[in-house]
Order: C-alpha cells, then sequence, then structure tokens
C-alpha cells in the first residue's frame, strides 16, 4: 500500500468527507450537530446520553443542567461532549438591584452598563455579550451596511489598511451546488489527496494518484496528470503564471508494501501538464519528504533528514539536506512572496529551533530570530511580514499547537512583538510548518476566530473574528460577530478585507463573508443551500481537517486524505456551491 502521510504532532488525523473525524475540542471543525427530529441522516452521530451538569461558565449566573449544543435550542453538545464553558464577560457586571435595597432607574442602568463595556475595552480585553444586545436571530452579513462595491465595505465604511479586495458583492448571494465529486474507491487503509486551487479556468483537486482540472460550474474534467502514487502533500500558493507544486509517492518497488513520498514536481494548471518530477538521493536512496511549498521562485520540501529547494521553472536542484556537527536541518518551508524555514539545531527531544528567512536561490539566511526554550515544533503562518507560530511549553493544552504568536521583523531578525494567544479564548490550530488554519495576516495585523460560546435568545452557539496588532502585540478593537448559532473563521485575505467561512446552524446553510478590514462590516458573498442532504456533505467538511478556497462566487470543500468505504456510508472528494 502505499505511504501514509505522517499525522501532524497533537493533531487527530485529518479527515473531512472521506476519513473519519475525531471530534475536536470545541470551536470550528466540530461534528455535524444532532438532527432535531426523527432517525439521525448521514453525518449525524447516534444520539448519545447527555453529559453530566457542568458548571456556568466565567460570569455566567448559574444554571441547571448543560449547555445547549451548537446551533441547537437546549440540545446536548455533539457525541455528549461537555461544551468549552464561555468567557470574556466582565467581573461585576451590575445586578439589577443596587445596595441597601435600592434598585437602579433604567437611566443609572444604562450609564452603569455602559460605563463597564467602555471599561472592558480599555482594559485590553474583548466583551462577548450573550443576549439580545446580539442581534438574536439577525445575521450581521445579511444586515451590513456595506456597499456593493468590490469586498464589502462600500459606501461611508472606514477603508481597509492593505486596500480594497477583488470579490464582488452579488446581486444575489443564494447557491446552488455546483457539483459534487464522489470519493475514489481507496484499496489501502488511507490515501492522500492534497491539494485544490482555483484559477479563472478551472477548478484543480488532487485525486488518487492523480491532479485534476475541472469546469468551474460544472465540475467535468478538463485535463488530468497521473502520478505514479499518491499525493503526500502540496503547496497551497500558486505562481503568477499558475504553476504549482506537489510532493508523491514513486512507482510502488517490486516487493514493497509502501511506497514513500519521494518525489517532487511542478504543474501548469492552466494547461494541465506536469512540467518536471525531481528527487534528491543520499547515497543510493533517495530522501523522503513530507512538505513542500512555493516561495518566491523556489520550491522547498523538507521531512526529518532536512530539506532541499528546486528552481519552479527547471526543476534544477538549488539545495537539499547536509548533516553538519551542529545536527541542524531545515524542518520545513514556508512560501508565498518569500521563502523562510524553520530550522532545528540539536537533539531531537531537545531541539533549538529558529525562525530563519532565507534566500530563495542560495538557502542562505538573511535574517534569524531564536525562539525560545521549550518550543520543540514551530510553524510560519506567514512569510511577509514574518507571523510564527507555537506552542510553548506546551501550554495550549488543547493540540492547537498554538499558544503563542511572534511578529519578527524579517530584515533584522528581531521580535516586533510576541503575542499570547490564550487557548482558552482563541482558536487559531498549527500543524507543520505551514499548515496553521483559523489564521490570517493582513493589514498590519492577524485574525484569529474566538473560541465558540454561548449565543443569543435562542441557546446556541457562536464566536468572533478579532485581531493583534503585529507591531505591538496589542488586541485591537476589531471585532466582527458570526451572528446567532453561527461560528466563523477566517479562510484568506482579499487585498485588506478578510474572507471567511460561517459554519451553519443544523436548520441553515454555511456562508462566505466579506469582512470589511478598516469598518469589520460584513458583506455576505454566498450562503449554502439550507437542504439537509446538501447541508450533511457541506458540514461534513471542517476546517481541520478540509481545504476550503473561495473565489469570483465560488465556493468549495475539499478533502485532504481518503479512507476505505464503509458499508451504508457515502463520501465525497470535493463539494462546489456558486450562483444559481
Amino acid at each position: 500500500m502505499t505511504q501514509p502521510p505522517p499525522p501532524p504532532p497533537n493533531e487527530p488525523p485529518q479527515g473531512g468527507f472521506g476519513a473519519p473525524t475525531p471530534p475536536p475540542a470545541g470551536g470550528f471543525g466540530a461534528p455535524t450537530p444532532l438532527p432535531p427530529t426523527g432517525q439521525p441522516g448521514y453525518g449525524y452521530p447516534q444520539t448519545p446520553p447527555g453529559p453530566p451538569p457542568q458548571q456556568p461558565g466565567y460570569g455566567y449566573p448559574a444554571q441547571p443542567g448543560q449547555q445547549p449544543g451548537y446551533g441547537y435550542p437546549g440540545q446536548p453538545g455533539p457525541y455528549g461532549q461537555q461544551q468549552q464553558p464561555p468567557y470574556g464577560y466582565p467581573q461585576g457586571m451590575p445586578p439589577q438591584g443596587g445596595g441597601g435595597g435600592k434598585k437602579l432607574n433604567s437611566t443609572t442602568a444604562i450609564v452603569v452598563a455602559a460605563v463597564v463595556a467602555v471599561a472592558v475595552i480599555v482594559g485590553g480585553g474583548v466583551w462577548y455579550a450573550s443576549g439580545d444586545d446580539q442581534g438574536g436571530k439577525d445575521d450581521p452579513a445579511r444586515n451590513s451596511s456595506a456597499g456593493a462595491t468590490g469586498g464589502g465595505g462600500g459606501g461611508d465604511a472606514k477603508p481597509a489598511p492593505d486596500g480594497a479586495g477583488k470579490e464582488e458583492k452579488p446581486s444575489d448571494a443564494n447557491a446552488k451546488v455546483l457539483f459534487q465529486l464522489p470519493a475514489p474507491k481507496v484499496t489501502e487503509s488511507v490515501a492522500g489527496v492534497h491539494g485544490s486551487w482555483i484559477t479563472d479556468k478551472a477548478y484543480v483537486k488532487s485525486g488518487l494518484n492523480e491532479v485534476v482540472g475541472r469546469d468551474l460550474d460544472k465540475g467535468t474534467e478538463l485535463w488530468t496528470v497521473p502520478l505514479p502514487g499518491e499525493v503526500c502533500a502540496a503547496s497551497p500558493h500558486v505562481t503568477k503564471d499558475n504553476k504549482t507544486a506537489v510532493l508523491f509517492a514513486g512507482p510502488m518497488p517490486s516487493g514493497a508494501t509502501y511506497s514513500p513520498c519521494t518525489e517532487v514536481g511542478v504543474i501548469d494548471i492552466d494547461a494541465g501538464k506536469l512540467l518536471w518530477q525531481k528527487s534528491v538521493k543520499d547515497g543510493d536512496d533517495k530522501i523522503i519528504f513530507s512538505e513542500i511549498t512555493i516561495g518566491g521562485d523556489a520550491v522547498g520540501v523538507g521531512g526529518t533528514r532536512g530539506g532541499a529547494a528546486f528552481d519552479v521553472a527547471t526543476g534544477k536542484v538549488r539545495w537539499q539536506p547536509k548533516p553538519n556537527a551542529e545536527q541542524c536541518r531545515d524542518v520545513g518551508y514556508a512560501g508565498g512572496e518569500a521563502l523562510a524555514t524553520v530550522r532545528s539545531c540539536g537533539s531531537v527531544s531537545t531541539p533549538q529551533l529558529s525562525i530563519e528567512y532565507l534566500n530563495p536561490k542560495t538557502g542562505a539566511p538573511l535574517s534569524k530570530y531564536k525562539m525560545p526554550s521549550g518550543v520543540d515544533q514551530a510553524s510560519i503562518v506567514s512569510t511577509k511580514p514574518l507571523v510564527a507560530a507555537a506552542d510553548v511549553g506546551d501550554t495550549a493544552g488543547d493540540g492547537s499547537g498554538v499558544s503563542d504568536f511572534f511578529s519578527i521583523d524579517e530584515k533584522t531578525g528581531t521580535l516586533r512583538a510576541r503575542i499570547a494567544a490564550d487557548a482558552e479564548k482563541y482558536a487559531p490550530r498549527c500543524r507543520d510548518t505551514e499548515g496553521c488554519t483559523k489564521v490570517v495576516v493582513g493589514n498590519g495585523r492577524i485574525y484569529v476566530p474566538t473560541e465558540e460560546h454561548e449565543g443569543g435568545s435562542e441557546g446556541g452557539r457562536t464566536n468572533e473574528i478579532v485581531s493583534f496588532d503585529l507591531a505591538t502585540g496589542k488586541l485591537t478593537s476589531d471585532r466582527a460577530d458570526a451572528g446567532d448559532r453561527y461560528t466563523m473563521h477566517p479562510v484568506r485575505m482579499d487585498g485588506g478585507n478578510v474572507i471567511a467561512y460561517k459554519y451553519p446552524p443544523y436548520d441553515k446553510g454555511g456562508q462566505v463573508v466579506s469582512v470589511n478590514g478598516g469598518s469589520m462590516e460584513q458583506t455576505l458573498l454566498l450562503e449554502a443551500p439550507a437542504d439537509r442532504a446538501v447541508r450533511e456533505v457541506a458540514t461534513s467538511f471542517t476546517v481541520d481537517s478540509a481545504e476550503f478556497r473561495y473565489a469570483d462566487g465560488r465556493l468549495f470543500m475539499a478533502t485532504r486524505l481518503m479512507s476505505q468505504e464503509r458499508a451504508g456510508i457515502k463520501r465525497y472528494l470535493a463539494i462546489g456551491f456558486g450562483a444559481r
């Protein structure tokens, strides 16, 4: 069988729709909630016994029983798990009655509440309201005052520091299913199908031992690039002339039970052509890699034995792993406009990690930041500006891989700001060198979702997207509310706007919104059908285990791994939504 990609540390196996996904510890990516009535449909867990009553969260009055589940009034959490306690409410909220038995009149109550709210904001915290003041059933995106110009935020909206986005507000955001791609038949226990991209011509998705370009609206095949083995990893980046890189397994050796991930290739996803295929050797053996990216004009691959780089255009090897006395190696690379690496020196058990900004021609470090002690794994969220993430001393405690972000001056390697991302409040997730989800960088800020918490009047769960200043490390006043019974996470930047996906409650379709980076106003770009059968497929693709791609009015969700079929379960490789 082919070699399954190794699971990232502290990360459950990536599943999406096609591999069973363990229930995450709250936040985005929660399994599909229980149906309201009748027998559970596909994708719903069997109704479990409810969890025992839990203690009320910080700042909440004690309530009998359990917290309501995601999207359901008064329902237990999925799989019977206890929900994360809500947070973020300031202590000392004014009671209905004052001291000495005197009641506050309405004017006084309003003034006191306003003072408390201002004090919380001034104090650098965030107040997550949980009542009718949040709008109840109101949808912040549907009720946005943003204009119809690109990316949400027309009229008098404050412009985003990084400029207007390209994504336009549609005349009708209601979408239909464009196509669903059934899962390929997998004979091994698991197979990699990493990678999906959108061009103006095609939706491109890796399949079983192939990469396929498909019509954007019909899903019909436009071209196919066959590969000798599974796609072990794929670059999230595409060059200006629509070339991307994939790491894949070679042909199965005679008598072997698996084929290792040794082959590096660049594909022209406009023409549907494999431009070159290369590997590097250590003696007689090909070196096995686990990560790949494109940074500048270099393809970087990393693994346990170190990193290598190739010229994007020609495939010429620029550097490859070499042993040294300090036992240093490039664990992996992050790309985009620039190329950076996580470099590890010393023993595997007690490594010293550094974040290095590289010359993509030679691999020579242009700057270097030494990570603090207690960091044995790090990720790079962005190369320009340079932002890293790590779980320092394993203090996050939730398997997210993030306790802190590090804003680094790429020219000097000096630390601009260290940002504490309390795992009980915020929900980014990082795996591998360039494997961070639910976090984006733009406008001189880093945007993250809060953990989900109790929502509005219907008792559902909700959350927000907030930001930290990369220069100061401080929480800003930015806040985009998901709305009652929705939870949201950032997908990518669009100029200075944040493209975000909103997971729906049990009776709604998911939404794509553009959040103006200046005003934080939301513009609804797309809303998927609320039909139950469609929702069951769509909500099976979770952000921690799937690929979300949105461009020009179309949303595609796809899995990264496929497993063997199970009786009675229909699996999908991808699903696409677009205008009716």
